[in-house]
């Protein structure tokens, strides 16, 4: 399955829970400012830059499989921070990183047994991994909503051969395939990040950016795939709106800690 491509902009200005999660991972990280680091699947690259801000005398590589969050996030380059369109799928480093870092991203990925070993020749010895990515019971309210939708009658026939964009394991499964990679300590965590979207217009932007993309893109008729659009967000917001009028999903991360030894 090929890289998915997203708007940069418009995800800059819908991933304000993204940038949360990622900036307490952030400031939980203790480096000694020399790191190389490398970031899967860094979007706009906001994080990113953070990242290289704390490693002056390190260097920080963003990678990301969509060109538009690319170009994007190369707006923000400097002396020790680059970017890469590059397919996750496809690493192919070997001994170079003190640390890779992933943020809200890896729930794209479908083979993680692939991922794992991939990352685990990109390290260093005593290199270290730390993601967070959408785990089991994530999104849950979406997920139905766009499982509903192409299987409507309107829509089915469209969908033939669609493949789910997302992987998103329960905590035993992926200790499982961590352990099996063979990195010599890790930790695994669920974490429970459910939020409210204050407005109906925050929650229609992250639909827009990026989780409704995959199936837009599997559509050939414009008209039709504004009529889809249509669907899922009139069905979003009816499904999601709580008495305080803020509209409520499920947000499940997979914590991983591991290092490579």
């Amino acid at each position: 399955m090929m890289p998915f491509d997203f708007d940069g902009d418009k995800y800059k200005r819908a991933s304000k829970h993204q940038k949360e999660w990622g900036n307490k991972i952030i400031s939980e990280l203790v480096l000694d400012r020399n790191e190389r680091i490398l970031d899967l699947g860094c979007g706009d690259g906001v994080l990113t830059r953070q990242l290289a801000e704390i490693v002056p005398d390190g260097c920080v590589l963003g990678l990301d499989g969509s060109p538009g969050m690319v170009e994007t996030a190369r707006r923000q380059a400097g002396d020790n921070l680059s970017f890469i369109c590059k397919d996750i799928n496809d690493l192919d480093y070997s001994n170079e990183f003190d640390l890779i870092f992933s943020n809200a991203a890896l729930h794209w990925v479908k083979d993680h047994e692939r991922l794992l070993k991939n990352c685990k020749r990109a390290l260093k010895e005593n290199g270290r991994l730390r993601w967070s990515f959408g785990g089991f019971g994530n999104s849950s309210n979406l997920n139905e909503t766009l499982a509903n939708a192409i299987e409507a009658p309107e829509y089915k026939e469209l969908f033939n051969g669609f493949e789910w964009p997302w992987y998103m394991p329960d905590v035993e499964t992926y200790i499982g395939l961590v352990k099996s990679a063979g990195y010599g300590k890790y930790e695994i965590t669920l974490e429970n990040a459910d939020r409210h979207f204050t407005t109906s217009e925050e929650l229609i932007k992250w639909i827009d950016q990026p989780c409704i993309v995959p199936f837009l893109d599997y559509i050939k008729a414009q008209k039709i795939k504004a009529e889809f659009r249509d669907t899922v967000i009139t069905e979003m917001l009816a499904k999601t709106l709580s008495g305080d009028n803020t509209y409520f999903e499920t947000f499940r991360r997979i914590n991983v800690k591991a290092v490579k030894i």
